[in-house]
């Protein structure tokens, strides 16, 4: 992506390392039946669903009630984000994901990468690593690509199928 008149080339080479890693996600799973992405294949119990739900509450958390102190309500009032696995729609999960992958892109696009977070991430832990918007753009692109190996292992558990996705 090209910087905007708003966007740093930093901001942008960030924003297309991180678009990459979502991309990567979506791709993984991406011709997987229903009962597939709601099937666990490791003894923790985790979907693939699930995890997608996971990559977007962390999209949500670190951007949404981290960087800006305010979130968007979520989809499903009584879920609290925390269980890896997912009983609502397939298309409301993904949709979920998108939408919060979009709402950071807004942020991202419109905000100093040395802008500090009004929110906090809650536990302390972490605090330390994203004391600006760079932090957050940084672990979430960590965050994001540690779990695509959990979705690539999944997958080839769930298959057969490997090396999935454009990365």
């Amino acid at each position: 992506m090209a910087p905007t008149s708003t966007m740093t080339t930093e901001a942008a080479a960030l924003r297309h390392y991180l678009d990459a890693q979502r991309t990567s996600a979506l791709a993984i799973l991406d011709g997987l039946t229903e009962e597939q992405l709601r099937t666990s294949v490791l003894p923790s119990g985790w979907t693939p669903l699930g995890l997608i739900k996971h990559l977007g509450y962390a999209e949500r958390h670190w951007f949404q009630t981290v960087f800006r102190g305010t979130p968007t309500e979520v989809p499903w009032p009584d879920d609290d984000g925390e269980a890896l696995t997912a009983e609502h729609p397939v298309a409301e999960v993904f949709a979920f994901y998108r939408e919060q992958c979009e709402r950071a892109n807004a942020i991202l696009a419109t905000t100093p990468l040395d802008a500090k977070p009004v929110g906090r991430h809650g536990s302390g832990r972490g605090d330390d690593e994203v004391s600006d918007l760079r932090g957050i753009v940084l672990h979430m692109i960590e965050e994001t690509a540690r779990h695509l190996g959990h979705l690539d292992a999944a997958r080839e558990l769930i298959d057969g199928r490997t090396g999935l996705g454009p990365r």
